[in-house]
């Protein structure tokens, strides 16, 4: 892994692979155990989600299902503060166990809007798995229950994070250079 350049900025290896790999495979492992004769729903969040949702969801073995919804609050490499859904849920929550999918928990702003609208739904538990969380960045508190990586407040890029739209091919994490 050497230094990339995504539009006008560079980014840096931060985590690798088989480092993302292996933490999925322990948090599956976690979940096969935790919803074992439960069948949840996962309920992925695009766009940045996709990469870990499937990974992820590979590693499931006891019966379960996934949804996505789409949420957005990003902008190039801010946050707008505001939360826009643009596709919605169609699947009934009422007395399912479901587990929220994302790839990153920073501000905690476009949870802490959406799991209200879940949670009026009446699922039988509602938990949260993230591959990454920057507690340094959090304004929302939020509990992840199911976590890869706590990570600094830094723009990270690959493995569905974007920059502008370009990055989320690429299947390791990189950091912005400053």
């Amino acid at each position: 892994m050497s230094i990339i350049r995504v539009h006008d900025k560079e980014f840096g290896p931060y985590l690798g692979e088989e480092l993302i790999d292996g933490k999925i495979q322990a948090i599956a492992d976690a979940m096969n155990r935790d919803y074992a004769d439960k069948k949840p729903l996962f309920i992925a969040i695009l766009n940045g989600a996709f990469m870990f949702a499937s990974d992820l969801f590979k590693k499931i073995t006891i019966e379960a299902e996934i949804s996505f919804i789409k949420l957005a609050s990003y902008k190039g490499t801010k946050s707008s503060g505001q939360v826009i859904t643009a596709i919605g849920l169609d699947t009934d929550l009422h007395g399912r166990h479901v587990v929220i999918v994302e790839d990153i928990v920073d501000t905690g702003k476009t949870l802490s809007e959406f799991l209200p609208q879940l949670e009026h739904q009446q699922p039988a538990s509602l938990k949260i798995a993230a591959l990454l969380h920057k507690p340094e960045a959090t304004v929302y508190p939020i509990a992840v229950d199911y976590l890869g990586f706590s990570v600094p407040n830094k723009f990270l890029l690959g493995y569905g994070l974007d920059y502008d739209g370009l990055g989320r091919n690429i299947p390791s994490i990189y950091q912005l250079v400053e």
